[in-house]
């Protein structure tokens, strides 16, 4: 009983030291003043000031356009990367793949971003007209979000029962239908949790966007970072709390589909049960 009581006061405090800050910069994109020193009565000026400001609306944009692609195309090599590590035949093989993609999980950003640099640097001494920018942004997401992605569909592959490509190859299905039709409707849960994830990352990302981006292009991160040494306004307040919103609604929605796909699975279930 005092061991539940502990951990539950533990996790009480751990909850407020995490959303404490949250709100109170939350709170403070709607304050009337202009710092966030006082409260001085509720005003949605800063939100009027954000959406004034066309500079910030389109940085807006690029990062989400940003997350959204590198999330897809992570997604995709991410699945095909997964499938290809755990159908290696070799052993030898599958652990040096499986050390690769985790050596970018655990290797700091600042080096990721470091060594992106001069990799398209050199790439661009060698090719006319490549430069730092939108492209090197989104190739540089891509790679750091790959590993991600395979860590969350990876595991999920393994509870997979092989029987279930066994009785669909018995029916007469090739290789890409068992795939389309088996594999990866069995992998959709470890998918979207990839996908979601991969968007995160890619969304809040600072340090490997900070030494590749250029050429006019930038994201949200890198234009917070530049305001904040010349003190951050609460402009940047309001548009953390239409981000906070949409970050709840993202969980939102990933639960729901979740939800959805746990229902299914177990009409499935009580189906084949009743047969």
């Amino acid at each position: 009983m005092k061991k539940s009581k502990f951990g539950t006061i533990y996790l009480i405090v751990i909850f407020i030291v995490l959303y404490l800050p949250i709100f109170y910069l939350l709170t403070f994109s709607f304050n009337a003043g202009a710092t966030m020193n006082h409260f001085t009565g509720f005003s949605l000026v800063h939100f009027q000031e954000l959406f004034s400001d066309t500079r910030l609306l389109i940085i807006l944009l690029q990062t989400f356009l940003l997350a959204f692609l590198s999330a897809l195309i992570a997604t995709a090599v991410g699945v095909c990367g997964t499938l290809w590590i755990s159908y290696s035949k070799k052993k030898l093989t599958k652990n040096a793949l499986l050390a690769a993609n985790n050596v970018l999980l655990v290797s700091p950003d600042v080096i990721i971003g470091a060594s992106f640099l001069i990799l398209f640097t050199v790439a661009g001494n060698l090719l006319q007209g490549f430069g730092l920018g939108f492209v090197t942004v989104l190739l540089s997401h891509v790679a750091f979000s790959v590993p991600i992605v395979v860590l969350m569909v990876l595991p999920q592959l393994k509870k997979m029962n092989e029987s279930l490509v066994f009785a669909a190859q018995d029916l007469g299905a090739n290789n890409w239908q068992a795939l389309t039709h088996v594999i990866l409707p069995y992998l959709t849960p470890g998918i979207i949790a990839g996908y979601f994830m991969a968007f995160t990352y890619s969304l809040d990302d600072f340090a490997v966007t900070f030494f590749v981006t250029g050429g006019g292009f930038t994201t949200l991160s890198v234009e917070i970072y530049s305001r904040a040494r010349q003190g951050v306004s609460l402009e940047v307040n309001a548009l953390s709390t239409l981000v906070f919103i949409f970050a709840l609604i993202l969980v939102a929605g990933y639960y729901l589909i979740s939800k959805d796909d746990a229902s299914a699975k177990s009409v499935r279930k009580k189906r084949g049960v009743s047969r």
